[in-house]
Parts: structure tokens; sequence; C-alpha cells
């Protein structure tokens, strides 16, 4: 049996663990501590995370890292936009959110390009700042009980944290449906959109943790990133088979959703699939409808100009639309109907997608930085 031993405060907002191997090479697990808050990103915890990342990233006796959520609801549900929005009412100046979102992508891309192995064990919720700390991990390791959504169309922003770039990765109109909708899909449609690569039974954690303790680990990354993967490959096999595809059926009907150029015409053909016996189609649907239509035009504009793009551009111009989001007003209007007032009553500046002019659209997309002033610049 192996020991994790705690290298933190056991009230810290991300709590950090090494346990040392069977061959003398040690694991590393960080946990986000907030499960009543279903473990949402704040700042604080991005201010621990990244730093200890880099510590095990140059740590020759760390083989992986393991990052999962506290409790069994969620591994995170997003990022902590209800301080954001606090921000956005009391300053007029935006300082919290460039920095929040700065350094949350920071973080993100820190874990996209990560030298080590690093497993996700991606247990309950997973939204919005939890995806953009899942998308970029090596081995994403998703459960019966996974709910993945980017569902920023409910609170006006769009679908950031890395969306222009894996939003763009999936089968064709998959992305923009998914951000057009707030969908939640579950593991199976995770594997088949690029947003996982395993699925195990959630009981198994603690047999997961075990059998990592047994791994002969070796000096080269490569080299372990082999063993992960074998490991994880006969942890699959044992478990259960995943939930069915919400996705693979409706493949069609969203080629044909991604053939269509208009913006409104795309909106119109999702309300019009037939959902009579489709409770997910269904709920895609109401979010649609209810969402804001600044969103939904953001959505599909930041796929269009981010495609081909390389992750740093992408984050790059993802910064410069969550600022000015940040300003524009729709960010705090969302938040405020979902989350701080909750009467489910946002009242959007558009009524539809065909009302939101192009000016506004180019105002999020407007340079905010000269490139060597840009906070992402040395990316």
């Amino acid at each position: 049996m192996i020991e994790f031993e705690l290298i933190n405060h056991e009230e810290a907002p991300v709590l950090f663990e090494q346990a040392t191997c069977h061959n003398g090479m040690k694991i590393a697990l960080a946990t986000l501590n907030a499960p009543k808050a279903l473990n949402a990103l704040n700042l604080d915890m991005i201010r621990l995370l990244a730093p200890q990342l880099d510590i095990w990233a140059n740590d020759p006796q760390i083989a992986m890292v393991v990052l999962k959520g506290a409790g069994e609801k969620a591994f995170c549900a997003g990022g902590d936009v209800v301080s954001l929005y606090r921000e956005m009412s009391s300053d007029t100046s935006n300082a919290l959110i460039e920095t929040f979102f700065g350094e949350e992508y920071r973080l993100d891309y820190q874990i996209h390009n990560y030298d080590k192995p690093i497993l996700l064990w991606g247990n309950g919720i997973i939204m919005g700042g939890g995806l953009g700390l899942t998308a970029g991990a090596s081995h994403k390791v998703m459960t019966e009980t996974s709910r993945i959504a980017m569902p920023e169309i409910t609170i006006g922003l769009y679908p950031d944290v890395g969306g222009s770039y894996f939003l763009n990765k999936m089968p064709k109109g998959v992305g923009l449906f998914l951000g057009l909708t707030a969908a939640n899909i579950n593991a199976s449609d995770a594997k088949l959109v690029g947003l996982a690569d395993h699925f195990m039974d959630s009981e198994k954690l603690g047999l997961l943790l075990q059998n990592l303790g047994e791994v002969n680990w070796g000096k080269t990354n490569v080299l372990n990133h082999e063993k992960l993967t074998q490991l994880l490959l006969s942890l699959d096999e044992a478990s259960h088979a995943p939930p069915k595809s919400e996705i693979k059926p409706l493949i069609k009907a969203f080629e044909a959703l991604d053939e269509k150029d208009d913006l409104s015409e795309q909106v119109d053909f999702i309300l019009g699939l037939d959902s009579t016996d489709n409770k997910w189609l269904s709920k895609a649907q109401m979010a649609l409808k209810h969402g804001s239509p600044l969103s939904a035009a953001l959505v599909k504009a930041q796929l269009a100009r981010s495609e081909g793009k390389t992750l740093k551009d992408c984050f790059k111009q993802e910064l410069g639309m969550s600022v000015t989001a940040g300003e524009f007003g729709e960010f705090q209007e969302g938040v405020r109907a979902l989350l701080i007032d909750k009467d489910g009553k946002p009242n959007w500046r558009f009524k539809s997608v065909a009302e939101v002019p192009n000016d506004v659209i180019e105002r999020f997309f407007a340079p905010r930085w000269d490139e060597n002033d840009h906070p992402l610049r040395d990316l």
C-alpha cells in the first residue's frame, strides 16, 4: 500500500500530496479543495496550482501528476464568476477580470504543454474553467458520473479557456452545437470529441491510486507516458460499459448544421430538430432558446476566427474577448440572473441573433494591447 503525504495546509484551496512508489519514484496529487462550491476555480487556486506544477515538473523524483476535485459531485464546475461579478459591479477598471482570466489561461496553457504525464480524474461536473484544466491533461479519465459542458451562453459569456482551440478540433458542427446549446456530454461523448481518453468506474479511484504506486516508473517522460497509458487501458477493460453516446446518433444533423453559413439559419436548424423522445436534445434546445444572443454570435465568430490558430494565439484572442465581456454588461447580467438573484430572467441586450450588430462583435475582437504589451505574450 502506498500512502500519500500532505505537503501543504489541510485547509488550503488546493491540497498537494506526494507518495513514494515501490521503485522509489514519486507520484504527485493535486486536489481542488472547495467541494461546497463544486470546486469552482478561483484566483487563489490558480496561484497555488501553477507554481506547484512547476516544482513537480523540475523534480526528477516525480514521475507523474494526478489532478482531481474534492468530493464526489464535481471535478470543477467552472470559474468563480461570482467573485468576478462583484468586481464588475464595483470597479470600472476591470483589473481583476484581466488578472483572473490572464492567470487562468496561463495555467491552462501550462497544463497543455506539461512534459510529465498529468492524469485528470474527471468525476462529476466539469464545466467552463474546469474544462480548461481538463482539456490539456495528457491522460483524461472520465467516469459514469462525468457531466461536461461549456455553458457560457447561459451567463452571457462565450466558450473560453481554450474553447476556440478544442471546439474546432471536434467532428463537424459538434463544437458549434456544444457552444450554442451548453449541452452536457457524458464520458462516451467526451471520448468521441477528444475531451477524454479513458473510461473508468468512479469507485475505482482508490484502486487506480494504488496501482500507480506499483508501476515501475522510469526516468524519462516519454516512457512514463507509455506506462500510464498501459495501466489505464487495463483498468478501462475492468470497468463497466460507458454510458450511451448522445452525439453519435446526431452526427449527420451536426454535419448539416456545419454546412449552413448564417447564424440565424443555424439557430433555427437546431431548434427545428425533432427532440420528441430525446431529453438531451430538448434540454440543449431550451438552453439555446433562453441563452444570450450575443453569446451565440460570439461563439460563431470565435470559432471562425480561431480556425487554424495555435493554442497560444487562441488564448491571446480569448483574453481580449473576456476583458471586453467584463466591460460590456451582458456577462454581468447573465451571472446576476443565474447565480446572484437567481431569478432565471436575464435581460439580454439583444433579443435574437439577427439583432446583434457586426460592430458589437468586432469590439470583442479589436486588439486591446500592442503585441509587445500583451499579458500573454510570453506563453
